[in-house]
């Protein structure tokens, strides 16, 4: 979710090494990916099959033996995206590899493998294409093997599920043929031919993911189930003001529970922070959970205040919405927006307020680390595992080849485990104790020293004239900027934070002006899924709504209407900091012909405009994040005790080539979830530097009954790059959920969560 410094380039480059080793490693950086194999070869038995021991590494990522068992790497972190499965899947299908007969061996941290942090959503879209040539080599190389095995011309054998064939009839299996690939020439990419879309076996068709049996029947392995003989258990009680340090503590009662093996302090960093330092506090180690817990609970600490002892979020939220009434750091501006409001027949004033918001994944961080004298094992649910091993390998003082970090299932993240502090925290216990450690946050924990996504206040004015048109558009916006985490420059925002719904305005209005002012960090601030389209999405969304019925026009024909003409969007020349995603905006350009599709696309398939009956109403609002476009209708029913329920939503998303079809349609159904918690539910306060909040009873997340009761996500057909699906539901759907219910009450939201009169 935070920029890259590098983008990944998608060509690879296959280099010779020598007859029996060849294609030795791979990395993907700024000069393409390498493959490396490590070959070995036997006389084959069958003619589908080899020797039970014949490996074939065609390079790091792919292995096949003897009996036609394909593994393949997936070096992703799996949190529910899917995207464990979804990247094999591409190398499977581009190598004809028969799914049924494929093994995935997760990746543990190693640059070898090249970007691994899962976040940003970009995942398909930075390895989509390298993936599918080192798949085609692979298939490339399984024909070239039968044509020498049978001495005919490689152009006259083809790859299909499996095997390979020759136009006599005659079949090779891959396991056989695996034996006999040691001294093939490896061919140039530039040589390599992709498959035809219309080819596609497994990409854009429906895949149940790689581990949903193992976790229906409970025999998955998360974090929380990571154990390694003889760990010991620890927790920490951390200050309630974040960095802020220790006076003193008394753990005269606490060491006397039974099962409690060692209690110390660990030092705090202080604040600002970086996000792969610990938090610091005391540390207890037992025997199992119910001793630590309580010996925690036993212990007389007396915390020293920090900087951020006086912040109070009512307050602080108070002044960031009085200051966004004025002026600010003008981040884009064209024509002249002072002089359109001052003309308009019509001026459309609001102001919004979001809150301080929690991740909350129902797996809280935990980490199992097992360090001794030049050598460190962690175990972990991380979305960055090298992320992870340089910063347990700089907190121990240890070089990066002398960690090795397991990465688990994830149960839910959002951003949230991206950060390592928690993988750090759990080395550096264990390296204390000389023991292996399993360190837990409960929920208390999670909730109340979390990486906050940032409140945010906002205030929009929108000019109409005398023939109804739209003719000035000026957004402010002013939130503490994730860099305020580690830095107290930091208070302004970013470039990639405002290129999230501020200064990429793509409605054709003469006169725009977006503005942003300071705001210090006070808490921990971290991305979370879908960062800052979240509030500018919400304000922007529900702005329009307004404007709607300002001109008297239906909201899904305003959208239209304030589109104007199909283009491509030049948006570095009305921004200098407008921010891609971390593309070129010549590969990914902003295209409003394909915005207006999915526009068209939710109003048609949800059946915009029918009649409703009293009490309830429909939204619709649009956005393009992470590179997609998404429009959303929502359906809302206002009971007269102020409770609201969600029969419908749809979705249309534009993401270009439809990888895995149903992981897109299961991240919309959990994004409309999980935007349901933000938009009704979900709110951080902090009094006296301390979070107010510490679980699931009073930080509100969506239940069975507020989810939506149905979501149908409407996937347009495309050949276009594909881009990211994890973060792109959120967006939308808030707002068009706040512009149903004022559909429904009359009641126009401006502030989150929802609080109906």
């Amino acid at each position: 979710m935070i920029p890259k410094n590098q983008v990944a380039q998608s060509s690879v480059r296959i280099q010779r090494k020598s007859r029996r080793e060849f294609l030795k490693w791979t990395s993907i950086g700024a000069t393409g990916m390498i493959l490396g194999v490590q070959l070995g070869c036997s006389n084959a038995e069958e003619f589908l099959t080899g020797s039970p021991e014949a490996n074939y590494q065609p390079n790091i990522w792919v292995n096949i033996n003897g009996t036609g068992e394909v593994s393949i790497v997936t070096h992703r972190s799996e949190m529910g995206t899917g995207i464990r499965t979804s990247l094999p899947l591409v190398i499977a299908d581009e190598m004809e590899a028969d799914w049924k007969q494929v093994k995935l061996v997760q990746a543990v941290g190693d640059s070898k493998y090249g970007d691994q942090n899962t976040d940003g959503s970009y995942s398909i879209r930075m390895f989509f294409i390298p993936l599918r040539q080192i798949g085609a080599t692979v298939r490339h190389m399984m024909k070239m093997a039968a044509a020498r095995e049978w001495n005919v011309d490689v152009s006259e054998c083809t790859a299909e599920n499996h095997k390979v064939m020759h136009t006599s009839g005659k079949i090779l299996g891959y396991g056989y043929l695996a034996e006999k690939a040691t001294d093939l020439e490896v061919p140039d990419v530039s040589t390599i031919s992709l498959k035809d879309p219309s080819e596609f076996k497994y990409i854009t068709k429906k895949t149940s993911i790689y581990d949903l049996k193992d976790i229906v029947t409970g025999k998955a392995r998360f974090g929380l189930d990571a154990a390694p003989e003889g760990a010991k258990i620890a927790v920490v009680a951390r200050n309630p003001e974040a960095g802020a340090g220790i006076s003193s503590f008394d753990d005269t009662e606490a060491s006397q529970i039974t099962g409690v093996q060692k209690i110390f302090q660990l030092e705090a960093p202080g604040f600002p922070t970086n996000y792969d330092q610990a938090l610091g506090g005391v540390v207890i180690v037992a025997d199992n959970t119910w001793s630590a817990l309580k010996a925690k609970s036993a212990l007389k600490v007396n915390w020293t205040s920090g900087r951020n002892a006086d912040y109070d979020s009512a307050q602080f939220d108070a002044d960031m919405l009085n200051r966004v009434g004025k002026s600010g750091k003008i981040r884009r501006e064209q024509g002249n927006v002072n002089q359109a409001l001052r003309g308009a027949s019509k001026v459309i004033s609001s102001s919004f307020k979001v809150p301080l918001l929690s991740h909350a994944p129902m797996e809280p961080p935990c980490a199992v680390a097992h360090v001794t004298s030049g050598q460190a094992e962690v175990w972990a649910p991380v979305q960055d595992p090298q992320w992870t091993r340089r910063a347990v390998a700089a907190a121990l003082g240890y070089d990066e080849s002398q960690v090795t970090v397991y990465v688990t299932l994830l149960g839910g993240a959002f951003g949230r485990k991206s950060k390592p502090d928690f993988a750090v925290e759990a080395a550096l216990v264990s390296r204390e104790t000389n023991m292996p450690i399993k360190l837990m946050w409960t929920r208390e924990d999670d909730i109340r020293h979390d990486f906050y996504h940032f409140p945010c206040a906002q205030h929009l004015e929108v000019g109409i004239d005398d023939s109804n048109k739209v003719t000035g558009w000026l957004h402010r916006s002013v939130f503490p900027p994730i860099g305020g985490t580690v830095s107290l420059d930091a208070r302004e925002p970013a470039s990639f934070e405002i290129s999230m719904g501020l200064v990429d305005l793509p409605y054709n209005i003469e006169n725009v002006c977006c503005e942003t002012q300071e705001a210090p960090a006070k808490v921990r601030i971290g991305w979370l899924r879908s960062v800052a389209n979240i509030h500018h999405a919400f304000a922007v969304g529900c702005t329009l709504d307004e404007v709607a019925e300002a001109r008297g026009v239906d909201p899904a024909q305003n959208l239209l209407d304030l589109l104007g003409h199909d283009r491509i969007i030049d948006f570095p020349s009305l921004s200098e900091e407008f921010w891609n995603y971390n593309e070129k905006v010549e590969d990914f350009p902003w295209d409003t012909a394909r915005f207006r599709n999915v526009i068209e696309t939710a109003r048609d398939k949800s059946g915009w405009g029918k009649s409703l009956s009293a009490g309830r109403g429909m939204g619709i609002a649009a956005h393009r994040s992470f590179l997609t476009y998404v429009a959303c209708v929502v359906e809302v029913e206002v009971a007269d005790d102020g409770s609201i329920t969600i029969p419908s939503v749809h979705y249309a998303v534009d993401c270009g080539v439809p990888v895995n079809p149903e992981r897109i349609r299961s991240q919309f159904e959990g994004g409309a979830a999980f935007a349901t918690s933000i938009a009704l539910k979900s709110e951080i306060s902090v009094s006296g530097g301390a979070i107010e909040q510490s679980n699931f009873h009073d930080y509100q997340v969506a239940r069975m009954q507020d989810a939506p009761m149905e979501t149908e996500v409407h996937i347009i057909e495309s050949q276009e790059k594909p881009t990211g699906v994890g973060e792109p539901p959120v967006p939308p759907y808030i707002p068009a959920l706040c512009n149903a219910i004022y559909a429904a009450t009359g009641q126009r939201i401006h502030e989150l969560p929802v609080k109906l009169a």
